[in-house]
């Protein structure tokens, strides 16, 4: 099966510290990945990369079935690529109701004329309806994104991403600060998702991991330490000795 995105002996440097080593993983065009490690293992530098934000020392960064190289390309040429990430912290707009949030976010023809001529039409309204059911917001359209908690705000921005029609969703630590109820809500939300695109999730919480039951990915020290089953990973010696059993994991 061909890769939707391939990795392949990135190393990068910050004052010295290497916080990317050689780092090799691929990604297929459909599947519910986790990526764990501990603090300083290159998980968000990983995602910097992929996004564009950060350029790497060595290595290479392929994409799609065109096999096209995304170093040098803009952090906003590769989101058009199909490559969207969310942050930790959710950022939408909170004075506009859900439904405005995603009819902005929405994949629509770019440029002056195409803005001035965009109407609201029947198939953008078909779309929004049917990713706020996706994100279980289909009651809630009316409401401002201000009120609404900060479970239900990280399922707008996810459904934002989605209204983009990505290919690869990079998502930072969703379970933080959510309620058990919320944290239920979005592994089913993440799994959907990868359904028909690759969904990266890096999280700290092993139990949401669990949940999520997918292939894990152990990145220590700027590369690949382990990979395979979370019970196949955590029951690696290494693993434990430099992730499972610190404090601070």
């Amino acid at each position: 099966m061909s890769m939707l995105l391939e990795v392949d002996g990135v190393s990068v440097s910050f004052d010295g510290f290497r916080a990317i080593n050689n780092l090799s993983i691929n990604f297929a065009p459909a599947e519910l990945r986790a990526i764990i490690g501990p603090n300083g293992a290159g998980k968000t530098t990983f995602m910097d990369i992929v996004t564009g934000k950060t350029k790497p020392d060595e290595g290479k960064v392929i994409w799609g079935e065109r096999n096209i190289s995304l170093l040098g390309m803009s952090e906003s040429r590769i989101a058009m690529e199909g490559i969207g990430r969310k942050f930790q912290k959710p950022t939408v707009f909170e004075a506009q109701t859900v439904r405005q949030n995603l009819a902005m976010a929405l994949k629509n023809p770019r440029g002056p004329f195409a803005v001035l001529m965009h109407k609201k039409t029947k198939l953008n309204g078909q779309k929004i309806e049917a990713i706020a059911e996706e994100i279980g917001l289909s009651g809630s359209l009316t409401r401002l994104a201000g009120e609404l908690s900060h479970g239900q705000k990280q399922w707008l921005e996810i459904g934002m991403l989605l209204a983009q029609e990505p290919r690869l969703l990079l998502v930072d630590e969703p379970a933080a600060g959510m309620t058990v109820e919320e944290r239920e809500k979005t592994t089913d939300i993440l799994k959907r998702a990868a359904e028909t695109r690759a969904v990266v999730v890096v999280e700290h919480d092993m139990e949401f991991v669990r949940r999520l039951d997918c292939k894990v990915t152990v990145l220590h020290e700027g590369s690949v330490l382990a990979e395979g089953s979370l019970d196949h990973v955590t029951s690696n010696p290494r693993v434990i000795e430099v992730y499972l059993g610190r404090a601070d994991a």
